[in-house]
């Protein structure tokens, strides 16, 4: 009798499996979501190949299947539904659809939503809350340049130089290393450069009000809220160049 119901089970966990490629794709979609939820690595990657099969573009891809479902693992870590083991997980799911789909993106010349130097203010070696944000604008479409823990000014300086990012993004877990902030933002006015760049910073210690006073662009009190403030501030920079250029030209 046993080995008839453990037969059953076996019989029932089978109907349960889904198979990704017998799914239409709005259910497809929907199920990458739920995927990248779950921290899914392969089941990722295997949505992705089948849709780019049906003829999706990458760009609709990493758009709808990928970008949308990181969004809402963003909003549930926001509101403490997820936590950072999970939103990690996900994360990790998300570049084994990247891997897949940046050849192509870049083969088809498409523009990213833009990009970032990242790193931990000098005297600070936490890095947790800033890799958390390094994966989540990732996730948004960001290509994102992490150099590490422990930056002075000279090394944010020349990432900037080399790379040519839109954001410089700035963390501190220490109240003592957060002053080295605006050390950071001092000498890019120093030098002529601050406005070529959006500085976006935080950390647990760090407020808005913090923000305001050392010249920063934003504060971010997680990463959820990093990459949607992100899209949204490089957006209005790229329209600000826009208008600027087109007012050029007509003069």
């Amino acid at each position: 009798m046993a080995d008839i119901d453990n037969d059953q089970n076996d019989v029932d966990e089978n109907e349960d499996d889904i198979i990704l490629s017998e799914l239409p794709d709005d259910e497809l979609v929907e199920q990458m979501h739920d995927d990248l939820y779950d921290g899914l690595k392969e089941e990722i990657e295997e949505g992705t190949s089948i849709l780019l099969e049906r003829g999706w573009s990458a760009e609709k891809v990493l758009s709808e299947a990928l970008v949308a479902g990181m969004t809402i693992v963003g909003i549930d870590f926001r509101d403490g539904i997820l936590f950072v083991p999970e939103v990690l997980l996900s994360a990790n799911a998300m570049k084994g659809g990247m891997a897949i789909l940046q050849p192509l993106l870049a083969a088809a010349g498409a523009k990213p939503a833009g990009s970032m130097v990242i790193g931990t203010v000098k005297g600070d070696i936490h890095d947790i809350g800033k890799n958390l944000v390094g994966m989540m604008m990732e996730g948004a479409g960001f290509i994102v340049t992490d150099i590490g823990i422990n930056n002075s000014v000279e090394e944010y300086i020349a990432a900037l130089e080399e790379h040519q990012p839109d954001i410089l993004g700035m963390s501190a877990l220490l109240t003592t290393t957060m002053p080295y902030m605006k050390v950071v933002i001092d000498t890019l006015e120093e030098q002529g450069l601050r406005d070529k760049y959006i500085v976006m910073v935080g950390g647990a210690p760090l407020t808005e009000e913090f923000a305001n006073a050392v010249g920063a662009d934003a504060y971010c009190r997680d990463a959820a809220e990093a990459s949607s403030r992100a899209v949204q501030l490089v957006s209005e920079k790229r329209a600000r160049e826009h208008n600027m250029y087109q007012g050029s030209e007509v003069t």
